[in-house]
């Protein structure tokens, strides 16, 4: 027998060899049809695996990401097959599950090619295929044979992967007429399948190198519900009025220049008054908790990086090293804050009674992304963190780090973003190798975090594989008014830093210890940040960011003196706007403050001057009735 571990604590035996999908039938055949795999002690396998061991289970459907991963994966298989049949002699690359939906790199060979207008086809073809309900079926295979398989095929992209594989680990996933080199996991049959998209046809180079060949990407995404279709096609439209990268145009927030570099982000007037008021509240708010505010260089020496271990882990995401006239000298552009707030720990001798020594930066950094990759303000090369490193003794950590999950609760609280949920993101225990640090550290970091939480009964996902190569983290996943999920602040607690800059206090009993870092941004980065909150809000931001909060619409120019008055009164209760004083029609000036999200209207014509009033109409609500002066601002106060 076998000891079973469900996510609540609960704890049932069963016999060795049995399946989730078993596992799953055991609770309720309705459960059991809704199993798409399983994650058995942090690895998501196949339903239908057997497992020997004792271990941890999560059974996964279509609600868990994971579960809606193992879906689009195994869609990605299903159009792989559909492309076999109407392309033969196509080369396939791979074909993993994406966070919406699934991709799949081919190469449809000399003279072929695919493009969006064959997407109906291969479509069309794919729910041929999944209706015949066929079983993916795994089958563990030699290196040999496997090797044999590809090269009958002629498939360089295939041998090629299989170069990179062990003997012994390789699998083969069949379904009809399709087999493909996979590790899984894959959904029971095709016939869960039961609507598909595929969205785009994008240019790829093979295994992301520029010097390679450049593969077809088919894009799509797949569901267990037409009507599930129907509904993510129409928050996609949706989501198009409320491109950030649109909105941000339209309301004068930032720009892109050509000359002045891709990715490079310069705000607009009103995009820094929205940005420096996030910058205020939250350094009043890290002022009151103890922050202490630095400020660092935008460039370092490549030993500062390589000393950290982000030269070996980022190095080729960097911007190439700057050289000096001094041989040997080399300067990178910052890529990360915590290794120059190390060296501020080491500025002088530090007591035990000197910590928590709470630094706060807003920092800027710079990391090269692939031209491909970068999007508006969510993925840019040079972005702000709202970065603070809290240096502390081991009995401090749990209490420092529980202040700044309230810091973050109150900041994404504040924005107004109410669905939020606290993710554990643990090392991958397949991967050490993509980690530094000590077993040691890392378990103690892991239950400093896992014990935290759970102080403070916080309901909490786990994710393993999504900690940062130095420390786990407590990530918080908000969904915005689409239903998306976006991960934007984090904590993370880390013992090899410290480690590897020799960073040490001394303790109460005279001797050195080695002080643990706790890394936090609630924001993440003012630039993603904002692209979440354009999209959030479709521009329609809280008041009390809102850059413009008013315009006051004169009906003639006659009236303008009188609102440019007006103008300073509310100006001196801290209420911001403009006066609309083109020569245009009211009618036009009220749409077009509408389009601009301008949160209130004054209008101002004979009757309100001879009342030293306004007539009040607010965005997307229309008229409120003439107010005077005081009862406006009284009105506008409540509102924030």
């Amino acid at each position: 027998m076998i000891n079973i571990t469900f996510p609540d604590g609960n704890v049932r035996q069963y016999e060795a060899g049995a399946s989730a999908l078993e596992i799953a039938k055991s609770i309720s055949e309705g459960l059991a049809r809704n199993v798409l795999s399983a994650r058995v002690n942090g690895e998501v396998i196949d339903a239908d695996r057997p497992i020997h061991e004792d271990a941890k289970i999560e059974l996964l459907t279509w609600r868990d990401q994971g579960g809606k991963e193992t879906f689009w994966h195994s869609t990605a298989h299903l159009m792989a097959e559909a492309l076999e049949a109407l392309y033969p002699g196509i080369k396939l690359g791979i074909g993993p599950a994406v966070e919406n939906g699934f991709y799949y790199d081919v190469d449809p060979g000399e003279g072929r090619s695919i493009s969006s207008d064959d997407l109906p086809q291969i479509e069309a073809k794919m729910l041929e295929l999944a209706r015949q309900k066929n079983e993916y079926v795994r089958k563990e295979v030699s290196k040999a044979d496997a090797i044999a398989y590809f090269t009958e095929k002629d498939d360089e992209y295939k041998l090629e992967l299989l170069e990179g594989l062990d003997d012994g680990t390789i699998t083969f996933y069949t379904q009809g007429n399709f087999t493909d080199l996979c590790r899984g996991p894959h959904i029971a049959n095709t016939g869960s399948i039961k609507a598909i998209k595929l969205m785009k046809v994008a240019g790829a180079y093979w295994r992301g190198d520029e010097t390679r060949k450049q593969l077809t990407r088919i894009y799509g995404i797949s569901f267990p519900k037409a009507k599930e279709l129907k509904e993510y096609l129409e928050l996609l439209e949706e989501a198009k009025k409320r491109d950030h990268r649109k909105l941000g145009q339209e309301l004068e927030l930032f720009m892109f220049s050509e000359k002045v570099g891709a990715g490079l982000p310069m705000w607009l007037p009103k995009g820094t008054q929205l940005r420096e008021r996030l910058v205020n509240y939250l350094r009043e708010r890290q002022e009151n908790a103890g922050y202490l505010q630095v400020t660092t260089p935008h460039i370092g020496k490549k030993e500062l990086y390589q000393t950290s271990g982000h030269w070996d882990k980022y190095g080729e995401d960097s911007f190439q090293p700057i050289k000096t006239p001094k041989e040997g000298e080399e300067f990178l552009l910052k890529p990360m804050n915590c290794p120059h707030h190390c060296e501020m720990f080491k500025f002088r001798p530090r007591s035990y009674r000197d910590l928590p020594l709470r630094l706060a930066e807003f920092g800027t950094v710079y990391r090269y992304e692939q031209s491909g990759e970068l999007h508006g303000l969510s993925r840019v090369r040079g972005f702000t963190q709202d970065d603070a490193h809290i240096f502390c003794t081991p009995e401090q950590v749990k209490g420092e780090f529980l202040k700044v999950v309230d810091i973050v609760q109150e900041v994404l609280s504040m924005i107004g973003f109410d669905d939020v949920t606290a993710q554990i993101s643990l090392r991958d225990p397949e991967k050490p190798e993509k980690y530094i640090g000590s077993e040691e550290n890392w378990v103690t970091a892991e239950q400093a975090i896992i014990d935290a939480c759970a102080e403070i009964d916080m309901q909490t996902v786990t994710e393993y594989g999504e900690a940062a190569f130095y420390g786990p983290k407590l990530d918080f996943m908000v969904r915005d008014a689409l239903g998306r999920q976006w991960q934007l602040g984090t904590v993370q607690v880390d013992y090899n830093l410290p480690e590897r800059f020799q960073l040490e206090y001394t303790g109460p009993d005279n001797e050195p210890h080695r002080p643990v870092m706790i890394h936090r941004a609630p924001f993440g980065s003012l630039e993603r940040f904002t692209s979440i909150l354009i999209e959030h809000t479709g521009g329609k931001f809280p008041l009390w960011l809102t850059p413009e909060q008013f315009a006051i619409l004169p009906i003639s120019e006659k009236f303008n003196d009188y609102c440019h008055d007006l103008e300073k009164k509310l100006a001196a209760h801290d209420i911001r706007g403009l006066v609309d004083v083109r020569n245009e029609t009211i009618g036009r000036k009220i749409r077009d403050t509408e389009l601009k999200r301008i949160p209130f209207m004054l209008i101002v014509g004979e009757k309100e001057v001879e009342a030293n009033a306004v007539a009040v109409r607010v965005q997307g609500e229309g008229d409120k009735g003439t107010m005077s002066i005081d009862e406006f601002v009284a009105f506008f106060q409540e509102q924030l």
